[in-house]
């Protein structure tokens, strides 16, 4: 990635956290998804079925600055073990906030259409923690932020 002009690295590193980011959200709800039934198993495979087709855009657009996409790891360590749909509900919330937090990042750091896109992926992982919370939170991907009004 040296051999990038400044601007197109910069913007490839920020694009590459957030494929890092939708790696691991797609391997969560591949876990959470299988403790989900009825229309939470099905939001769950909407939700892992949009994951993937933003990360493939994401090695897309990564390829397309001339970065060369962060691979998937093998596994992910989760944040506490998953053994009933409470759990996979949770996790499912759990992975679409820290997301958002990934997105906001992104959002600060890009410009143009890529900020425009980000700002997609951040209403996009807001929207789906909102529904699996079954409330909203103020300022989403700014956990910092959520206690001020």
């Amino acid at each position: 990635m040296s051999q990038l002009a400044p601007a197109a690295r910069r913007q490839s590193e920020v694009l590459q956290r957030v494929l890092a980011a939708e790696h691991a959200v797609v391997y969560g709800y591949g876990v959470a998804g299988a403790w989900l039934h009825g229309p939470a198993g099905d939001r769950a495979d909407r939700a892992w079925t949009a994951h993937r087709a933003r990360r493939d855009d994401l090695v897309a657009r990564v390829a397309g600055l001339g970065g060369s996409p962060v691979p998937p790891e093998a596994s992910y360590a989760l944040p506490f073990p998953v053994d009933t749909s409470a759990d996979a509900r949770t996790l499912a919330t759990l992975l679409e906030e820290r997301l958002a937090a990934t997105w906001a990042d992104a959002v600060a750091a890009l410009t143009g259409d890529l900020r425009a896109y980000a700002v997609d992926g951040l209403t996009d992982a807001a929207v789906a923690a909102a529904r699996w919370r079954g409330g909203s939170v103020p300022f989403p991907g700014l956990p910092e932020w959520a206690g001020t009004s």
